[in-house]
């Protein structure tokens, strides 16, 4: 049986292992659920219960849904491959919401959501794909997307000129989603303080958030890209950034908190510098952390346009390349106020960056591009030699071009007799390599 009082009032199906489609729940409802001009109209809360399913099969093309709540406990399918299945809010003044709780084996795919208020996922099996999320406002959740203690799926899909970040996760939970090949366009138009991807601490599984374009098309100060925090020590979080296109926000990725390991490589953090006042972000990668725990593996990354390319803050373990794994980082043109800032260790950890690309050769170049130890004694000591470019210069350091007991740079421009006090970084003596502090 099925529960329903007055015209109108909330319905609950009676989980009893039922198939619905919308046109079923015409018939069922008494009035939650009715005919529209364009489709069909959801005029107040409708729940799915465990065990029963809704189906959005090619018979529904359009539902417009009034300031209510759709809940699934059971289960919700698209099975519709003929068009793409929309659900609108009905005005600019009723957002629909929609809650998955407990819920399996859901499946949304070419579907287009507008004019919503969030959509919840907590402790859920839901795969979002080929999904077009547009107009959301703030409401039910501050994201269109809010997950709770799960790890769905979302691949494919259109995130455009929501008010608040397109996925979140709380930093009392655990989650770890799949964020696959979707794009990401000038989401947070309230330009708030908040990114486009906002995640909190990771489940089991490994956060991966892969191929993915994140960026926006308005002068937005205060939007992030995207952030992974873990600010109450919750569990182990792994990440996996690979492949994407972070720019034009007002900083790339920001990792943040306690245990956090991540793989960075090939992605493409590109003017991200919207941040007004250079001390409050902009940078192309940020990996701030409260302990060593808070670990990075950076390869083959292109980092440039930044107010800051990569800034490492408080504690931290990074591995931006070693002797034996170069890390091909491309990283080059970032500062501000007149200062190229590529790499900020703002942090007393030495940091490993060998094997990577800085723009130029020439070493007193690079190391002017650098904070580290040699500009502030308190911080840590930033290893970036050799560096991409430096291969070939051994030639020029051969015992019988150059004379005896005297101190060469590495671009071969000769110190003199006696190493200059002031002198940092690497130079040649009879042809041996030697470091000064």
């Amino acid at each position: 049986m099925t529960i329903a009082t007055t015209l109108c009032a909330q319905w609950v199906s009676p989980g009893d292992g039922t198939t619905y489609t919308f046109s079923d729940l015409v018939e069922v409802t008494d009035g939650v659920v009715t005919n529209g001009p364009d489709g069909f109209l959801v005029n107040a809360d409708l729940t799915i219960s465990i065990g029963d399913v809704l189906e959005i099969n090619n018979q529904t093309s359009r539902v417009d849904i009034s300031d209510v709540l759709v809940t699934i406990n059971g289960s919700m399918i698209c099975t519709n491959t003929t068009t793409r299945v929309r659900f609108y809010g009905l005005n600019e003044t009723k957002h629909f919401s929609m809650r998955f709780e407990n819920a399996t084996g859901c499946l949304l795919k070419k579907m287009y959501f507008s004019d919503g208020a969030g959509i919840k996922v907590i402790e859920s099996d839901v795969t979002f794909d080929d999904v077009k999320f547009v107009y959301f406002t703030r409401g039910y959740s501050n994201a269109v997307i809010d997950i709770f203690n799960c790890d769905p799926t979302i691949k494919n899909c259109y995130f455009m000129l929501n008010c608040g970040a397109a996925i979140s996760s709380p930093a009392n939970g655990q989650a770890s989603p799949q964020i696959l090949n979707c794009d990401f366009d000038t989401n947070v138009t309230d330009d708030v303080n908040a990114p486009q991807i906002n995640l909190g601490p990771g489940g089991n599984d490994t956060i991966r958030i892969v191929g993915n374009e994140i960026y926006t098309i308005m002068a937005q100060h205060y939007v992030g890209g995207i952030s992974v925090a873990d600010m109450m020590g919750v569990g182990s979080t792994k990440v996996l950034l690979k492949d994407n296109i972070v720019r034009e926000n007002r900083y790339g990725y920001n990792q943040q908190g306690q245990t956090i390991s991540s793989v960075i490589i090939g992605n493409q953090f590109i003017n991200n510098n919207h941040e007004e006042n250079a001390m409050n972000g902009g940078s192309g990668i940020s990996i701030y952390g409260s302990s060593i725990n808070n670990k990075a593996i950076l390869r083959n990354n292109l980092i440039t346009g930044n107010l800051w390319g990569i800034t490492a803050i408080l504690q931290h373990d990074i591995d931006m390349g070693t002797e034996d794994d170069w890390g091909y980082n491309e990283i080059h043109d970032n500062g501000n106020g007149g200062v190229v800032y590529d790499l900020y260790n703002n942090s007393a950890c030495d940091l490993i960056a060998v094997g990577n690309k800085w723009g130029t050769t020439v070493y007193d170049e690079i190391e002017s591009h650098i904070y580290h130890q040699h500009d502030d004694p308190s911080l840590g000591l930033v290893t970036f030699y050799p560096f991409v470019g430096s291969e070939g210069i051994d030639e020029i350091f051969d015992d019988n071009v150059l004379n005896d007991n005297l101190y060469y740079t590495l671009e071969g421009r000769c110190l003199g007799t006696k190493l200059p006090e002031d002198y940092k970084g690497v130079y040649i003596l009879n042809g041996v390599k030697y470091y000064s502090e």
